[in-house]
């Protein structure tokens, strides 16, 4: 597997980002996890991401989960999948919804592309879903709420932990404390930190 997992947006290393990824690589950038949030709002906010990964000499472009199409066929076309963070249980049913729940851990497990992202994009990695209820509202979600992840990675996510100045901070130490309770194993990490994996090496950058 080749990953780039972010607490939030680039991290402090974004160049190990470019590194798992060819030279000026075509980048299927992911915003689902937005879609409950005002339509103007959700445009700028994908407008912001593209900008970011464009001045890391990246081809971004939108792949909104909800369009039509051959999913398999349209992810394999890119060299990367940049998933942003937002709601993980909204992300979640737009990942059920079109498939893609099915597809991507085959396809990151065989090494079709780079999975990179931050924060919501990252936790629905896990086994579970289980006490994220803490920090993201479960009824923002249409319809019902799925509490499995995709189980690509072996452990829960838990990012903006000791970091001051994101509005998330207090919940998801709620979201770590539980997990601390209830002996579910978490990686934790705070804003500007990322983990990288690529195929047999894994390191906390």
């Amino acid at each position: 597997m080749k990953l780039y997992l972010s607490s939030f947006r680039l991290g402090d290393h974004p160049e190990r980002l470019v590194a798992l990824l060819p030279p000026s690589a075509r980048v299927a950038v992911i915003c689902n996890s937005i879609d409950a949030e005002d339509p103007a709002v959700r445009r700028e906010k994908v407008a912001d991401e593209i900008t970011w990964l464009t001045e890391l000499c990246l081809r971004p472009e939108e792949l909104d989960l909800r369009e039509p199409g051959e999913l398999r066929a349209r992810l394999t076309s890119y060299d990367g999948l940049w998933v942003r963070g937002g709601n993980v249980f909204v992300l979640r049913a737009a990942l059920a919804a079109s498939g893609a729940d099915e597809i991507l851990p085959e396809l990151i497990r065989d090494e079709r592309f780079v999975y990179a992202g931050y924060s919501a994009g990252v936790c629905v990695l896990a086994p579970s879903l289980r006490g994220l209820e803490l920090c993201d509202p479960t009824d923002a979600v249409d319809g019902e709420v799925i509490w499995d992840g995709l189980g690509v990675l072996d452990h829960a996510f838990v990012p903006h932990l000791n970091s001051p100045g994101h509005p998330e901070m207090e919940l998801l130490e709620k979201v770590a404390a539980l997990y601390d309770r209830t002996a579910v194993p978490y990686l934790p990490l705070h804003d500007g930190q990322a983990l990288v994996i690529n195929g047999p090496l894994r390191e906390l950058v």
